[in-house]
């Protein structure tokens, strides 16, 4: 299969990129004390993989995301709280996370709105 040049996936940089900023992104999610509860008891290392996976499809790069529905997989932490200003929390550590990786603003602003496009399945409306 062939990674399309100008998708987001390669525009941020490909596959090092997405892997530095997951890396860098569950560093600040797991010390975050209002989105850290919503991961107790979930393996770091896994939940890295999978969100590899999904960004790495969700930015136009190669790959299946075989993780399971959105929907399902968050419709518990629903039950815990989970709200609008998490996925907001989210959001802002994943834009400062691709600012301290360099990447320019109009790239880390269309990769915000890629992953803002997903609130309503993760908050299951």
């Amino acid at each position: 299969m062939s990674i399309n040049p100008n998708s987001l996936y390669e525009r941020l940089g490909g596959r090092h990129t997405i892997n530095e900023a997951v890396d860098n992104l569950y560093n600040r999610i797991f010390n975050d004390e209002k989105l850290v509860p919503f991961f107790e008891n979930v393996n770091p290392d896994k939940q890295a993989q999978k969100q590899i996976a999904f960004m790495t499809v969700a930015f136009g790069g190669p790959g299946n995301y075989s993780g399971e529905y959105m929907r399902s997989k968050h419709a518990p932490l629903i039950s815990k709280g989970l709200n609008d200003e998490h996925v907001d929390i989210f959001i802002s550590h994943f834009k400062d996370t691709l600012r301290e990786l360099g990447i320019e603003n109009d790239l880390i602003e269309e990769a915000a709105e890629v992953a803002n496009s997903y609130r309503h399945d993760v908050l299951n409306r």
